[in-house]
């Protein structure tokens, strides 16, 4: 069983004081048209594409603007979860994501990472498939470093691991997500880097210009 979290709940800070500053009519980021399709669309077909049982994406604020978009998207594979409290941090975002889907191995993603291939995402999941000791990995795409790493430092989504490591690490921990990453690698997890297929992989739309990037390099 291969689930995946997608993670659409942040409060979309930057992106709305960008468009504000600019004169730009304000317009959740997920929602942006990225060649015919949502931001958030795009996203969660990759994540399909990659072979996936499940996507569980689990919204927070804005949730009335998001949960429309995706309920239009037909795929029974495909399932929204709402956080209780909106204020809330990454991490509890994804434990809520965690506790939602049938145990086994998770890609982790967030929403606005449309940039990110299949073939990435395949590739993630592999590696942690592959594994002697699949509880006990966490296979990432790495920014720095590849192969076997020694440190978490520059680390986030998208990530492989399995369930039981998110409801081990997450509960109780108000927190963005590389310092609870560090603390798996203190604790000897077995940490994978694959490399990103190219530059605009690293790229998540937080901004207007990252949006305008993603937009021409996309269209090519």
């Amino acid at each position: 069983m291969i689930s995946a979290i997608v993670t659409a709940a942040g409060k979309n800070r930057r992106m709305i004081a960008d468009q504000k500053s600019r004169g730009i009519e304000v317009k959740h980021k997920l929602l942006l048209d990225l060649h015919g399709k949502p931001v958030i669309i795009r996203t969660i077909e990759n994540v399909l594409n990659a072979g996936v049982d499940e996507v569980v994406v689990v919204l927070g604020h804005f949730s009335h603007q998001i949960i429309g978009v995706i309920d239009d998207f037909d795929d029974e594979r495909v399932k929204i979860v709402e956080n209780p409290d909106v204020n809330v941090e990454l991490s509890e975002t994804l434990l809520n994501g965690a506790f939602n889907v049938e145990s086994g191995l998770c890609l982790c993603v967030a929403a606005d990472q449309p940039t990110i291939t299949t073939e990435t995402f395949k590739n993630l999941i592999k590696k942690a498939s592959e594994y002697f000791e699949p509880e006990n990995i966490v296979s990432v795409m790495a920014r720095q470093k590849t192969g076997f790493l020694d440190s978490a430092e520059g680390l986030g989504m998208p990530f492989v691991c399995h369930s039981d490591l998110l409801k081990k690490y997450l509960p109780g921990r108000e927190d963005n997500l590389n310092p609870i990453l560090r603390n798996m690698v203190d604790d000897d997890v077995v940490f994978y880097g694959s490399p990103a297929l190219n530059d605009l992989e690293l790229v998540n739309i937080n901004r207007w210009d990252d949006y305008l990037l993603v937009l021409e390099k996309m269209g090519r």
